[in-house]
């Protein structure tokens, strides 16, 4: 049986990595053994990354919420709740587009949830 050798695959898994660390400075772009672990890391720091844009963009959408509901007179908590027991199912993240767009169309829907 003939001798398999390794060369290859190694070459492609080696090209692989040091092309996602291009970019990166010294040692880290052109040694495979660090740039395997600078882009390990860099992996780590991206998934969680976009976790934490989540979460950012939830807490700026709640604070322009609160800020819009307390010139309409309520508090962030009373309006969600209020939405919640008068049947109005809009997400945040409209909630937010309509209290910096529309003041208007927001001080209608503070109205409705308050009856």
């Amino acid at each position: 049986m003939a001798r398999v050798k390794g060369a290859i695959g190694a070459k492609k898994r080696h090209k692989k990595i040091l092309k996602l660390a291009r970019g990166f400075r010294g040692a880290r772009s052109t040694q495979y053994r660090v740039a395997k672990q600078s882009v390990m890391r860099s992996m780590a720091s991206a998934f969680s990354g976009r976790k934490q844009t989540k979460r950012e963009y939830r807490r700026l959408w709640i604070a322009r919420i609160n800020a819009a509901a307390r010139i309409n007179g309520v508090s962030y908590s009373k309006l969600i709740n209020n939405l919640k027991t008068s049947g109005i199912i809009i997400n945040r993240k409209i909630l937010a587009d309509l209290a910096v767009t529309d003041a208007n169309a927001f001080a209608e829907l503070v109205k409705k949830s308050q009856k």
